[in-house]
């Protein structure tokens, strides 16, 4: 029986970017970028105001105090997407607006705040120096050196860094097309009234929205019955995708058929059940043809578990994303946990900020793998060594953070 990270190693390798194609800057938030943006013009590309106020030539405010203000010649303005500003010359300046280009002969600018104004002139009541709420040309980034990364994932921030260089199309990888196979004759779509021993078809919905989450298409196939020539058939159908997912039967009951269906299609396993809780029975192989194949428990949180640890870095890795792995995090435990030693335990739990400013996880009270509730507001998978039985009130513990909830709880304080 593989470790997690045995398993890892053995699927991850068979897992490269399959592709790119071009895309709308604007339509591609989300994707991945697979080469590197470089700056076409320097940012800013001109000299502008940081304030509004007025633009001067520091030297000429050199003596300026509050017993010895300096009055200036106001020659004109500088406003954002105006005409070009009047040049500053000896003992003039120019009213400027936040982002107006800073006119010529001009090297600070002083806060409209701290001016006082009549119609042509204006009194200063302080030195200014130079430099002073200036935004310098290519301050931020100069012309042809990097802007946004291959392996990015573009969100909002590198939108609007690409929309500002005028940037139009981009190359990204091409989303992975992930073919989904529940299997079971107890299963029933949404919709379909369920009598007694039958499961309503959630966990291809939920994988579907893992897929999609991971930045790949789903592609839902029809429920697989226990029955070995037509999983066959569904499998060959799932393997004209780039991944296929199964999702139950790969266990070692006498209707449990997927595997002979992988080897009817020529799907060889590289290995078949790994040392963790929930998902022990995890498979995972490659066709004859190289496309990847895993299949998962039928079970609902081993099945969520499983695609977490395994399916989505391995999607990542078929985007090129620079880090295919969620992020993880120390946390304290906030109550005790018994637990059964043997396998390294996955349990869903909440995060919180202490007060000291440490993270602190509150473990789900159903750590079943068919409890389905206890990924009801799951922010992260906190890792339960293998060997411990009882985790003591604040022990420390990694825990590995699901998407964005927890941000977006922590950012709230709650």
């Amino acid at each position: 029986m593989q470790t997690i990270r045995e398993a890892l190693d053995a699927l991850l390798p068979a897992f490269r970017p399959i592709g790119v194609e071009r895309v709308v800057a604007t339509d591609a938030v989300g994707r991945v970028l697979a080469e590197d943006v470089v700056a076409r013009i320097d940012m800013p590309s001109y000299d502008n105001s940081a304030m509004d106020g007025y633009a001067v030539r520091s030297e000429d405010l050199r003596d300026a105090s509050e017993t010895h203000p300096v009055t200036l010649d106001v020659v004109g303005e500088s406003r954002a997407g105006g005409p070009a500003p009047a040049h500053v010359g000896e003992r003039s300046a120019v009213r400027v607006f936040t982002g107006a280009v800073i006119p010529m002969g001009a090297d600070a600018v002083v806060m409209q705040e701290d001016v006082t104004r009549d119609e042509h002139r204006a009194v200063f009541k302080g030195p200014a120096r130079a430099g002073q709420h200036v935004r310098h040309r290519a301050s931020d980034l100069r012309a042809g050196t990097l802007l946004v990364a291959a392996g990015s994932t573009l969100g909002p921030g590198e939108l609007c860094a690409l929309v500002s260089q005028g940037i139009v199309a981009i190359t990204v990888a091409r989303e992975p097309r992930v073919a989904i196979l529940a299997t079971g004759d107890e299963l029933r779509d949404l919709g379909e009234p369920l009598a007694p021993g039958d499961v309503a078809n959630s966990n291809a919905y939920m994988l579907a929205a893992q897929v999609r989450a991971a930045g790949a298409t789903p592609v839902v196939l029809p429920i697989g019955p226990d029955d070995p020539d037509a999983l066959a058939a569904a499998v060959r159908e799932g393997l004209r995708a780039d991944l296929l997912l199964s999702c139950g039967g790969v266990s070692v009951g006498e209707h449990d058929y997927v595997k002979q269906a992988f080897a009817a299609e020529g799907v060889t396993l590289g290995f078949w059940k790994v040392a963790m809780k929930p998902g022990k029975p995890l498979a995972f192989g490659r066709s004859a043809s190289g496309t990847p194949v895993l299949g998962l428990p039928g079970n609902p949180v081993s099945a969520f578990v499983c695609f977490e640890l395994f399916a989505r870095p391995a999607i990542r890795r078929m985007l090129g994303a620079a880090s295919p792995f969620r992020p993880t995090v120390r946390a304290r435990l906030l109550r005790e946990h018994r637990r059964q030693p043997g396998r390294t335990e996955l349990a869903r739990a909440s995060l919180h900020r202490n007060d000291d400013g440490t993270l602190g996880a509150t473990l789900h009270t159903l750590q079943g793998s068919g409890s389905i509730p206890s990924l009801v507001a799951c922010d992260a998978l906190v890792i339960l060594d293998s060997r411990a039985a009882a985790l003591a009130a604040g022990t420390e513990v990694d825990a590995i953070v699901l998407g964005e909830r927890w941000a977006a709880r922590d950012a709230a304080g709650l």
